[in-house]
């Protein structure tokens, strides 16, 4: 089995006025732009008898960085009690949502993804010794690589909310 080693996690709270569909967008554009093929794994919506609606989304985005290591980022979007609604933006109305919004980020350094280092107990063995020793330095560097994605990726989209409350 391959080596999946969670490097970062952060999160984003938002409660109030957003566009769902182009934050969605800006983030799914953000990752394929950084070169990572992007998977939903998981959408669900739930209407509620007040009209809102709950939704829970989660996404794994990979990017090989070489035969060995590959970079995963897991996002779970959870949006409670979202409710369509119209905000006014340079004097027109714009269609909006309302409602807590949270998206959660994990940032995994998978190692021997390819399995090739998996046949035997051996080759299980010099792999430790090659991760360990060998390559330390160059895990480390994918460590602060990954992590600098992921945060630049958080900050991106606080920004992409904040440019939007202000609608």
């Amino acid at each position: 089995m391959s080596e999946k080693d969670t490097i970062f996690s952060g999160k984003i709270k938002h409660n109030g006025l957003f566009d769902f569909k182009e934050l969605y967008r800006f983030c799914y554009v953000w990752l394929t732009d950084y070169g990572y093929s992007v998977t939903e794994k998981k959408y669900s919506e739930k209407a509620k008898p007040d009209g809102s609606k709950d939704l829970e989304i989660e996404w794994e985005a990979k990017k090989k960085i070489s035969d060995y290591f590959r970079f995963i980022i897991k996002i779970t979007w959870r949006i409670i009690a979202m409710t369509k609604t119209e905000a006014e933006y340079e004097g027109k109305k714009v269609k909006m949502e309302k409602g807590d919004l949270e998206i959660s980020f994990k940032a995994v350094l998978e190692k021997d993804y390819e399995h090739r280092w998996e046949s035997s107990p051996f080759l299980k063995f010099l792999r430790s010794v090659y991760d360990r020793y060998i390559i330390k330095g160059r895990i480390k560097d994918y460590e602060d690589r990954l992590t600098e994605e992921v945060d630049e990726l958080i900050a991106q989209a606080k920004s992409f909310l904040a440019l939007e409350i202000h609608h």
